[in-house]
């Protein structure tokens, strides 16, 4: 089987060295999406409603590259910086997974910068639709 990594233009670069997705056979795994602008900086410091809403859609770019879409996530980890923004991620996460959600567990725990408020990694399947 082959693995194609996914790194969509128009993204910031990953922090460290890894690819933003991979494809193996039909699943494609994000790795975890931070709410960063494609210059590297915070996307909207302190909002983490805002900052949920831009890792989704993140993530549906890395999977649209993959030939999927936010409809075939079959699993997301979600870490949140303080669970007091548990009710927040929740409320912009059910606009985008609302019907029928994937699995996910959920985590509260320090992100790679103080301003990064939500991380969520993805489990998709290419052939679930």
């Amino acid at each position: 089987m082959s693995i194609t990594p996914l790194n969509p233009a128009g993204l910031s670069a990953p922090l460290a060295p890894y690819s933003m997705g991979v494809k193996a056979g039909d699943t494609i795994y994000v790795s975890g999406v931070l709410p960063l602008a494609v210059d590297g900086s915070t996307f909207a410091a302190g909002d983490v409603r805002a900052q949920t809403r831009f890792v989704i859609e993140t993530i549906g770019k890395i999977l649209h590259e993959g030939g999927a879409s936010l409809r075939d996530v079959a699993f997301n980890t979600v870490i949140i910086k303080d669970m007091a923004d548990y009710a927040a991620v929740n409320e912009v996460y059910r606009e985008f997974f609302g019907e029928n959600p994937p699995a996910r567990y959920c985590i509260a725990a320090k992100l790679v910068r103080d301003d990064l408020l939500v991380e969520i990694a993805s489990v998709a399947h290419v052939s679930s639709r």
